[in-house]
């Protein structure tokens, strides 16, 4: 049976610091951004493990936008805290800064809100625990987590309209009467 103990925001947050290398950056000394978008979803995982205490897998993860290159020497934060709760996924935040190490200045990179689904032992989906959010700043990422939701499912089911009208194959759906 599912863990159903309510748990705090504050006690599934993570924030890894990577140091950037060289074997992390193209010619000109610059970090892939695929190297960037693995470390998001690791800390992202994290979070969403240590609220759900079990297994997790990425569903999907919101347009990410870069705000600043990254360069090799670079100390990067990703700071990654359970925004809100489904019956089967929640969403992570995941905000990501970089700190030169030589002058100490700290300039934000990136952000990202990835959304995971909470697994069994067989690989099905489970329920997560409820959250609890404590903080203002908790509860006005909760509420736009909502909102993000609800506009996933509403792209969702357009996407899935969209490919069922170009599909001749597909069969039609019943008329109102038929129902």
């Amino acid at each position: 049976m599912a863990e159903s103990t309510p748990r705090r925001v504050k006690d599934s947050e993570v924030t890894l610091a990577v140091l950037m290398l060289p074997a992390d950056a193209n010619p000109s000394g610059n970090i892939h951004g695929g190297v960037i978008m693995k470390h998001v979803d690791e800390a992202g995982g994290l979070a969403a493990v240590r609220h759900c205490r079990t297994h997790v897998v990425t569903a999907h993860i919101d347009g990410m936008s870069f705000l600043a290159p990254v360069h090799v020497g670079d100390l990067v934060m990703f700071k990654a805290s359970v925004n809100d709760v489904g019956r089967t996924s929640l969403e992570v935040g995941v905000r990501v800064e970089a700190e030169d190490l030589f002058t100490g200045k700290v300039r934000q990179i990136s952000s990202a809100f990835i959304v995971y689904v909470a697994l069994d032992d067989a690989g099905s989906p489970r329920q997560v625990p409820p959250l609890i959010t404590e903080s203002e700043q908790e509860k006005m990422r909760q509420a736009a987590a909502k909102v993000r939701r609800e506009f996933r499912l509403r792209r969702e089911e357009a996407l899935r309209a969209s490919a069922e009208s170009f599909n001749p194959e597909a069969p039609e759906a019943p008329e109102a009467s038929e129902a």
